[in-house]
This record gives structure tokens, sequence and C-alpha cells, in this order.
């Protein structure tokens, strides 16, 4: 069986630690403040991005770029290994089509390689879900087939749903209209998303509050997980420099699923920038995208 690599884009969230631990190829996206362009070895701390943001500077986001994904891939396919890229939704970013224009490129120069694109229609640690799925699956003996043919079927069953604590970037980003945004603030309305079907970040429900809102998202996934609700899995945790209410979030799901691992992290800048400080992202194993 030929050793493969799985690759990931900065999106997927995961914790530093893990992706240094297992091997994952990381492609930047890329975010700038003002002159300067975030994303390859020049990068901010989480807390001075969101800072930042709460400062009042307004990011922007760029994609992967294609020189560089062709310079990671080539690296692996050099030492002879194939290539599983799992990406961040295509419907969200252009990132995933540079990523599949840049490995049909490198397959018909090198007509040996394999490199499998998975289109997660997916976000943040619900992109990282995919990863980790995929690390397990690898450690287990299956080969890049068999997980990527695994991942494509169970697709639609990797669930997030998203909660803001500020309603402007939302509207800077075309979710919500302003009129919305405006009363939303005014009378502390938070609200609730999900990524779709389609891999799109759609407004679904509205709560009353912040805490309000984390119940509202916890009783959402209670309701939508079905099977995996008893399976020994992973939670996802994603929040905008907001590790209190993170920790609250997880203690809730503790005490009603306390066979459930919590991994925690950190929302990304070239997600942040649209979500803003504050948000929650819970991501989840379920039967209801």
């Amino acid at each position: 069986m030929k050793e493969f690599v799985i690759t990931a884009d900065s999106n997927c969230d995961l914790p530093i630690d893990y992706i240094k631990e297992k091997n994952i190829g990381i492609i930047p996206h890329y975010y700038a403040l003002g002159d300067i362009t975030y994303g390859d070895e020049l990068n901010l701390t989480p807390k001075e991005f969101y800072n930042k943001m709460r400062e009042g500077h307004m990011p922007t986001t760029m994609a992967s770029n294609p020189e560089v994904i062709r310079k990671t891939f080539l690296s692996y396919i050099n030492q002879g290994l194939d290539i599983l890229h799992i990406s961040f939704s295509s419907a969200l970013s252009g990132g995933c089509s540079n990523v599949m224009a840049g490995a049909r490129e490198i397959c018909e120069e090198y007509p040996e390689a394999k490199i499998i694109v998975i289109d997660t229609l997916n976000a943040s640690l619900g992109e990282g879900m995919f990863v980790m799925k995929a690390v397990q699956m690898k450690e287990e003996g299956k080969t890049i087939d068999e997980i990527a043919s695994w991942l494509e079927e169970h697709k639609m069953d990797f669930c997030v749903r998203f909660t803001v604590d500020d309603l402007f970037h939302l509207q800077r980003g075309g979710r919500i209209s302003k009129t919305t945004a405006i009363i939303g603030s005014v009378m502390s309305i938070k609200p609730i998303l999900r990524i779709n079907e389609e891999g799109q970040l759609v407004p679904y429900t509205t709560a009353r509050g912040r805490k309000k809102s984390l119940n509202t998202i916890l009783n959402d996934m209670l309701e939508s997980m079905g099977k995996y609700k008893d399976d020994q899995d992973i939670i996802c945790i994603a929040h905008g420099d907001a590790p209190e209410d993170a920790e609250y979030l997880a203690n809730l799901i503790k005490e009603k699923l306390p066979h459930k691992q919590i991994v925690i992290n950190t929302i990304s800048p070239s997600i942040g920038s649209h979500s803003g400080p504050g948000a929650i992202g819970l991501c989840f194993m379920g039967e209801k995208r």
C-alpha cells in the first residue's frame, strides 16, 4: 500500500499541537489588516487579531495561493507520497477551487501522482473533524481510497451550529440585513446559524441573550445527533477569543454527554474576520445538518 499524507487548510482550526503531532500539511488562507497581509510566516496571535477587531480594524480575507498549493503538494509528491487534501467549503471561499485546479495540474504533469481533494462543504472545526476522522482511519490502517470514500459518504453528518456576539460582522458580510443587525443589537437578539447542505453559513433561528444562544445551540445539537449521540466520538467548540463562553458550553455538554471528548480551539482569523470576536461554533456528528 502506497504511503500518503493528509493535508488541509488553515481554516480547519485544529490545535497546532495536534497538527504537529499528526504531521498534517497546512495550506494557509490569508487575511489583511491595512497594508499588511498575514497567513504564511507572518501572523498575529488570536488575541492580537481579535483585539484589533475590537478596536475597529476591519480585516479582509484571501483564499489560498496557487503557488503555495503547488509547492506544498509537490513537496509530498517528490517524496513518493499520495495526498488526501481536506478543504474548506467551496461555497465560502475560492480556496477549494484553487486546490482542485492545482491538483489536476500536478496529476497531469506527474501521472503516477494521486491527489484526492475532499470539499467538506464545512468550516472551522467542522472541517477539522474531517481531518481528525481521516487521521483516525489512517492510524487504523485504512487506505487513502477507503478514507476518502467514507468521508464523502458521511459528509452531511458533520454538523456545525454558530452564534455570534456582535451582529455587525454578519451584516458586513451580507449574512443579515442592516436593519436586522440594528434591531438585534438593541434587543440583544443573537442569530443562530448553521452550515447547510450546500456548505453555506445561513441563519435559521434566534435567541435572546448570550447564555440563551449557547443553550439553544446545545439543545439543537442534542436533537440533531441521532445515532451519534451514544458514540464515543468528539465534539468541537471553536471560539472567537471567548474562552469563558467556550468553557461554559463545554461544561453543559459534559453534563448531558459525559462520554464525549471535547476539543476547544480558537477560530482562525480568515474565518473570524467574518464572524467577529465572541463567535462560538459547535461542531458535532449528527443526522441533521
